[in-house]
């Protein structure tokens, strides 16, 4: 044999080695892709995902779809392959780690995080839908977590408003914290509490924990409203992302008409109890995802706008909405007038102006 070919003969076990590695080595990335859109005014298998009980609603034509993002999952391990492949899709995206999650992250820390953030995203969305309405409502605390072997198990369940302790109405968690301490460990409790359309009472003697009384529960702000209001979402979605899309669906579902004319709206953005619309990761990708799932219209946060500038929008016109009041606004005139002048996004620091 020639040199030449002894040096291929011995360079190729590196060469399939080196890919080896390239597969199996983990890389320090995350991937986003355009995930599915949810229609918040549909009625998947006949049931509606807004329901509504105590108000009369109107239920009409149009889409209003809230839209997601595929992310890789905290644990996963990606490799080269796995990274390059999303690279070059167009629609895709990839960040560093830790840009998107915190070292030592867990799957499981992941999906709670994200549906407590869906819970207090759809308590926000219904507030700010029933200001708009100026229907009035009271603070609350909902019960978000019920832990095994504590005094609260039995007696309390996930989704309950605790509306008072010890006759004493209470606005926020550190209400209930504060009248549990109160009372002392070994002290009963009674709680006036909204469970399941009810309201009734409960008495728990908390425990000790850590030299403080306490029930056993993890609770979160809310909202007591005059009705009932629910967003029937798969468990699987989590997070805040939905809140704007939420309250215009809520809105719609409790007002005469249709808010998109009968036509396919999307969008994104968080929404605090006064009504602005935050910032939300993987805009371009529910861009994208809105795009192909016919969207004519898609509301984008106005912290979001500069990087919304770059994702394919295709046909789809992109309007900033600040708050829901304006998003509202802005559908209605869109809808009157699909040339009509409306927020719109600017590539210098989010700016907006009409167009």
């Amino acid at each position: 044999m020639t040199q030449r070919i002894w040096a291929g003969l011995i360079a190729l076990p590196l060469l399939v080695a080196l890919w080896v590695a390239a597969i199996l080595t983990p890389l320090p990335y995350v991937t986003y892709a355009p995930g599915l859109t949810v229609d918040v005014l549909g009625a998947p298998d006949g049931h509606e995902t807004i329901q509504v009980s105590g108000h009369k609603t109107y239920r009409t034509d149009g889409e209003l779809r809230m839209t997601t993002v595929f992310v890789t999952q905290p644990d996963a391990k990606l490799n080269l392959f796995n990274v390059m492949g999303r690279w070059f899709q167009s629609d895709d995206a990839v960040y560093p780690y830790g840009a998107v999650y915190q070292e030592g992250e867990s799957d499981a820390q992941n999906k709670v995080e994200g549906q407590i953030q869906m819970v207090s995203s759809q308590d926000a969305a219904i507030a700010v839908a029933l200001t708009e309405l100026g229907i009035d409502f009271d603070p609350a605390v909902r019960v978000f977590g019920v832990d095994e072997g504590t005094p609260a198990e039995g007696e309390l369940e996930v989704g309950d408003l605790i509306l008072a302790v010890d006759g004493k109405p209470v606005a926020t968690t550190d209400d209930v914290r504060q009248a549990v301490e109160d009372a002392g460990a070994g002290q009963p409790v009674t709680l006036r509490v909204l469970s399941k359309g009810k309201e009734g009472t409960v008495r728990i003697t908390p425990d000790e924990v850590d030299g403080a009384p306490r029930l056993g529960v993890r609770l979160l702000p809310a909202y007591h409203f005059p009705f009932d209001v629910s967003v029937d979402i798969d468990p699987a979605i989590g997070g805040p992302s939905a809140g704007l899309m939420f309250s215009l669906g809520i809105y719609d579902t409790l007002t005469p008409g249709s808010l998109t004319g009968g036509h396919v709206v999307a969008g994104t953005g968080t929404m605090d109890a006064s009504g602005k619309v935050g910032p939300i990761g993987g805009i371009q990708q529910k861009i994208a995802g809105a795009r192909d799932a016919g969207a004519e219209l898609f509301l984008v946060p106005p912290d979001n706008c500069a990087e919304a500038l770059g994702a394919d929008n295709g046909d789809m016109r992109l309007v900033r909405a600040d708050t829901m009041h304006d998003a509202v606004q802005a559908v209605e005139a869109w809808v009157d007038d699909p040339d009509a002048e409306l927020p719109t996004c600017s590539a210098s620091a989010n700016a907006g102006a009409a167009s």
